[in-house]
């Protein structure tokens, strides 16, 4: 018999963050993508125009600045929801 994975993440959306974060969420996204693409360089894959797992080449393998709005929305919202957790957890952010 096999067993379906059924995701439960924390619900967060009770959490407003105060806009004095919004520049942690961009740094920490921009984060998100170097530690993604250092991966990817570090397992052999390389920059290429299209995704290609055979090849191992990625079109996001670039600077976070130069990826589509798209990209860098993903890593913002990784980087929004893990700071939305830390306070739900009942953890401050402060500087």
């Amino acid at each position: 018999m096999e067993k379906r994975y059924v995701p439960q993440p924390m619900d967060t959306s009770d959490v407003q963050l105060p806009e004095e974060l919004n520049e942690l969420v961009e740094r920490m996204a921009k984060n998100v993508h170097e530690v993604w693409a250092q991966s990817r360089i570090d397992q052999g894959w390389v920059y290429g125009q299209e995704r290609s797992d055979a090849l191992k080449t990625h079109p996001c393998l670039i600077p976070y600045e130069d990826l589509p709005e798209i990209e860098k929305a993903y890593d913002r919202d990784t980087a929004l929801g893990t700071l939305k957790l830390i306070c739900k957890l009942g953890f401050k952010i402060s500087k």
